[in-house]
């Protein structure tokens, strides 16, 4: 099921500002839960809620999947049969499908969430030893921008609207719950520098373009933070970096396989080879085609 809010009419209809959200249909995902791989996880839906003002909900007989949120700002509480709990940056919440839950954002701050669902038998044990590891449905980590970063890839993954991409999705996730088991409940302290975490999640996801609002709420940072640091620590923008990575793979493409310049391109993530080829001769001073040549 995918997340609403509960109290809001005008929330429900437009969402949230830079809102990410990818529902999967029921069918594709019952026949992907009777296949290999993603019969033992696969994910139903994930979401980015940046500032999610009056977002909630309520679920008195549960979700039909297990339900993982990560707070990386703001604050909000979580209720389950355990008892209610508050949830601040840092903390992530899992509650296993089935069981009667509801959650919302603070009023005062509202919550920066990731989410998403998922289903299977690797689901279920990771969920419990998640729990089981946090004594409870709240876990806190000090670094909650890797896994936003792993639930970002479960929503690029839906996105791409393939079975290779509900594949990739369940691999980010299980990864994702792999990491709650890990790291889960560990004390407040220094988080890793956000500057380092962008870096590794665009590092991560090449050639995925994020924008530097995500990257901000990734790592608990406003953009203009993000976008300080990130020149002061990298000497660039995040987006330009973004760019570099891109490009650079595209030179390693273009010198180890045969691909077409267009290929090439879209394996970079760029619908467009023309504005590809552009961009590539403004950095390097030559096309793609004859930047292979050069190579021969």
């Amino acid at each position: 099921m995918d997340e609403t809010t509960v109290d809001a009419t005008a929330a429900r209809r437009d969402g949230f500002a830079g809102q990410r959200m990818v529902v999967v249909p029921r069918p594709t995902v019952r026949a992907a839960l009777a296949r290999p791989v993603t019969g033992r996880l696969v994910v139903t839906d994930a979401g980015f809620f940046p500032h999610a003002a009056r977002h909630g909900r309520s679920r008195p007989d549960g979700a039909r999947e297990h339900v993982l949120l990560v707070c990386t700002a703001g604050a909000g509480w979580c209720r389950t049969p355990d008892g209610r709990s508050d949830v601040r940056p840092g903390d992530v919440v899992l509650v296993p499908a089935g069981t009667p839950h509801e959650y919302a954002a603070a009023a005062h701050d509202p919550w920066t969430l990731w989410w998403l669902h998922a289903a299977g038998r690797d689901a279920d044990e990771l969920v419990a030893a998640a729990r089981a590891a946090a004594g409870g449905p709240v876990s806190h980590l000090r670094d909650p921008a890797a896994l936003a970063s792993l639930v970002s890839q479960a929503i690029d993954g839906l996105d791409d609207g393939t079975a290779g991409g509900l594949v990739r999705a369940t691999g980010a996730a299980w990864h994702a719950f792999a990491h709650v088991v890990a790291t889960g409940r560990r004390s407040p302290g220094p988080a890793p520098d956000p500057v380092e975490r962008v870096v590794e999640h665009l590092r991560a996801t090449t050639p995925q373009r994020t924008s530097v609002g995500s990257l901000a709420a990734m790592v608990g940072l406003s953009p203009s933070q993000l976008g300080a640091r990130f020149r002061a620590r990298v000497g660039t923008s995040p987006l330009q970096y973004q760019a570099g990575l891109r490009l650079a793979r595209a030179r390693e493409l273009l010198d180890s396989t045969d691909l077409p310049v267009a290929a090439v391109a879209q394996a970079c993530g760029y619908d467009d080879a023309l504005y590809f080829s552009r961009r590539f001769a403004r950095t390097h001073g030559v096309s793609p085609t004859a930047y292979r040549a050069r190579g021969a």
